[in-house]
């Protein structure tokens, strides 16, 4: 079907509700994981503090597949690749539940991952193509309702299946989603696609995925892998030789995988470093909280999980209070002050110790929720803001894979510090208490420094177009 044909009001009515649950499955998934890692790592006689790769194969797996996700749903049709997204999605839901060591999980998260990565971007396509733009504001806030309360719920739900079942059910709980939306694919799904056939990249796409598939491995080696520091470093290079290498080759392109180009609209370069730096923070905190309470304090899962809720509910809040604010003062300045105040927030969780009232604790994750919010939302707008028709596509597509690729840097990151100093407890640090107290010290360091990118806006960048609808969290 054409896209250029209206929907029957049947569609028109089911679609949203459709995208909506992909959305709520996919956020669910991202956050009910964290609070089960100890749980899962004692099942399957690992270390709870080396379980990142499991967190990290699933994003990486995202961030990788996005750039293509429109040019398969181009190819394919909207139905069909939506269908078998669900269907990936929920295979790998299964083989997950089914997993009895870490390197069996992290290839089923890699196939739960197939699925992630076109879901949510090629639903959120068909409601750009199927909906006139007059309706796409509400259609959309529709559609990422479900998508803010999978933060809210996971955490807890999560805590709540590993303490009085067990933790193959935070996957086996997606299957009946899964197939309910299997049959409502096949029997609701228009299948639009593009009114050209795009030339895909592929050289281009190889190069920018093996680029951060060896960075990643690269940070990675320096945790849970423990490689040497000359194949850390041999990795790193490759990784960034291919990266280099990819921007030379897109310069020369008509149509590359993202054009350098971008990166002339001075607001888009500050808000994609901005993104890839700052985020690193972001990501490193659903990782370690729960951790940090279940590992070094000794809280149940339940407990742990319902602790993540505050920041969740706050998060919402925030949302709301994003425009003004950024109207009122400007990108500049909101970005600066929040990225500062993000870091502070991050060095805030080294004074957690066993005599920490908790009522403090739920109030500093609270307050770190609706930090972290307002940043999504100001990063992600400030980014996109000033780019032209011809260029939103292509900046769009690569912010989310920022985005993804970022909070799974900062696991990686978080991973290496905290497996660094359990390393040097008796030296650096004196117990596992104090490795997480290093960890959240120095993460939340890094993150301020991503302040000074934010300081290389104008009072006046974005002002002309600031009344533009905040891009949702990725």
């Amino acid at each position: 079907m054409p896209s250029s044909l209206p929907l029957d009001a049947r569609t028109a009515r089911l679609l949203p509700w459709i995208v909506a649950i992909a959305f709520f499955m996919q956020t669910l998934d991202g956050t009910i994981l964290n609070t089960a890692l100890p749980s899962m790592a004692r099942d399957l006689a690992e270390d709870p503090l080396r379980m990142q790769s499991v967190v990290i194969s699933y994003m990486l797996t995202v961030a990788l597949l996005i750039p293509a996700s429109g040019w398969i749903a181009d190819r394919f049709g909207t139905r069909r690749v939506f269908f078998g997204a669900i269907l990936l999605f929920s295979l790998g839901s299964l083989l997950c539940a089914l997993s009895h060591s870490l390197p069996q999980l992290v290839g089923a998260r890699v196939v739960q991952g197939l699925g992630g990565a076109l879901m949510l971007p090629v639903g959120r396509l068909m409601v750009l193509r199927a909906y006139p733009r007059t309706e796409l504001v509400r259609i959309m806030g529709f559609v990422t309702i479900p998508g803010l309360l999978g933060p809210l719920i996971g955490p807890t739900l999560g805590g709540w299946l590993v303490e009085y079942t067990s933790w193959h059910w935070i996957f086996l709980i997606n299957l009946p989603v899964g197939a309910l939306g299997c049959v409502a694919a096949l029997s609701v799904m228009p299948d639009l696609r593009g009114p050209e056939r795009s030339r895909f990249d592929t050289p281009g796409f190889l190069l920018f995925g093996a680029a951060m598939v060896l960075i990643t491995i690269a940070l990675e080696g320096l945790g849970e892998l423990h490689l040497p520091h000359l194949r850390v470093l041999l990795l790193l290079f490759a990784g960034l030789a291919c990266l280099a290498a990819y921007w030379l080759r897109a310069g020369r392109l008509e149509q590359p995988l993202f054009a350098p180009r971008l990166f002339h609209t001075r607001t888009f370069a500050v808000g994609i470093l901005g993104n890839l730096f700052a985020r690193l923070g972001s990501g490193a905190l659903p990782f370690l909280v729960p951790l940090l309470l279940q590992v070094a304090l000794g809280y149940s899962p339940a407990t742990a999980g319902m602790s993540m809720i505050p920041l969740a509910i706050s998060a919402m809040v925030a949302k709301g209070l994003a425009r003004r604010l950024i109207e009122r003062f400007g990108y500049r300045a909101v970005l600066t002050g929040n990225t500062l105040a993000l870091g502070v927030g991050l060095c805030s969780l080294a004074l957690i110790d066993p005599q920490h009232p908790y009522w403090l604790l739920l109030l500093q994750l609270a307050v770190l929720g609706g930090i972290n919010s307002l940043q999504f939302t100001a990063m992600n707008t400030v980014t996109l803001i000033d780019l032209d028709d011809r260029s939103a596509s292509s900046g769009n597509s690569l912010l989310s894979v920022v985005a993804q690729l970022s909070l799974s840097l900062g696991v990686a990151c978080a991973a290496a510090l905290l497996g660094g100093f359990t390393a040097s407890i008796g030296q650096e640090v004196d117990s596992v208490l104090g490795a997480f107290q290093a960890t959240f010290l120095c993460v939340g360091l890094l993150t301020m420094l991503a302040a000074a990118i934010f300081l290389q806006l104008t009072g006046e960048d974005g002002r002309s177009a600031r009344k533009v609808e905040a891009v949702g969290e990725e």
